[in-house]
């Protein structure tokens, strides 16, 4: 346990650098890089960018991460074409736009470097590019379960609070919720933008806008802490049914709390550290998994909180 313990710590330590998390390369020099489309902004990622660490520091390569600090796709575009260059055994990337990101990706499966997409995309998506696998959460799945058990609770309409609503797979989930419950999306996604009090205020609207909303969905840290002050603000904390996708410190204490009955965890950590390892083996040893690798969803509930507490915003 103290050496389970104390490998969290360097993890943890190693993954607070700003824009690049690596460890000492191996011998034969080996180098994985991951692109992700998040902004410096999100924290979220934080458990992406402790999940290589450990990656790399276990089998003994270097790792770094890479992303655009806005969030602008085209910047990661650049970023993909930039990591390819250099040369690295493989880049591990999430498909935030198919549109955007394809072409920068199949460049770098044609020019001989090893590709797994994570996070974001399909596995069909990655076959289309030449990718060796992908590594996620089929995000509409996620949403129809999440609308089927909303449903089985009694929902019938919501807010879906999309921070991020350039990017397809932000859309997909709440597209998946909007099915699982049997009804149309129509006007229930809001474009919320990534701005706390701007999120804050758009829900508030929507809310006094639409009183007889059952529920709301968010897909995310982003969305949900300002969510949560928002329902503060207008005295539903606790009294309209409130979903989120993934986890994080705030998102904990709110289902601890009884004012987020339950959150997605799609394991973002699982996201960035199978990939490192399933890379090296296949670099060293020619062994490959025969399928995809679906790290969610899994619904975290007030019931058996203490392990994910414990690890909130940084493991899981």
């Amino acid at each position: 346990m103290k050496s389970l313990i104390k490998t969290f710590a360097l993890a943890t330590t190693v993954a607070a650098a700003p824009l690049m998390v690596a460890t000492a390369a191996s011998a034969e020099g080996e180098k994985y890089i991951l692109v992700s489309h998040a902004p410096d902004s999100d924290s979220w990622w934080n458990s992406i960018k402790n999940g290589i660490a450990l990656a790399g520091e276990q089998m003994g390569v270097e790792v770094e991460y890479r992303n655009p600090p806005t969030g602008d796709l085209a910047d990661m575009a650049r970023i993909i074409e930039q990591a390819a260059a250099s040369g690295p055994n493989g880049i591990i990337t999430t498909l935030a736009d198919p549109d955007i990101l394809e072409g920068p990706i199949k460049a770098a499966v044609d020019s001989g470097v090893d590709v797994i997409i994570m996070n974001t995309g399909t596995a069909d998506k990655a076959r289309e590019v030449g990718a060796l696998m992908y590594v996620g959460q089929p995000e509409y799945d996620a949403g129809y379960a999440a609308g089927l058990r909303a449903k089985g609770d009694g929902v019938g309409s919501f807010l879906c609070v999309n921070h991020y609503i350039v990017q397809p797979s932000s859309q997909e989930r709440c597209q998946g919720f909007a099915d699982g419950l049997g009804i149309e999306l129509g006007t229930q996604m809001i474009d919320a933008g990534q701005d706390p009090a701007e999120i804050k205020n758009r829900v508030l609207a929507y809310l006094s806008s639409n009183p007889e909303t059952d529920a709301v969905l968010t897909l995310g840290p982003t969305s949900a802490d300002p969510t949560l002050l928002a329902l503060e603000e207008n005295g539903l904390a606790g009294d309209i049914y409130f979903g989120t996708f993934d986890l994080g410190g705030e998102i904990v204490k709110g289902i601890k709390s009884g004012v987020i009955e339950w959150g997605i965890d799609q394991q973002p950590f699982l996201q960035a550290y199978m990939p490192v390892v399933i890379m090296t083996n296949y670099h060293r040893y020619g062994v490959l998994p025969g399928n995809n690798m679906n790290s969610g969803p899994g619904f975290v509930t007030a019931e058996g909180l203490e392990k994910v507490e414990e690890f909130a915003g940084e493991y899981r």
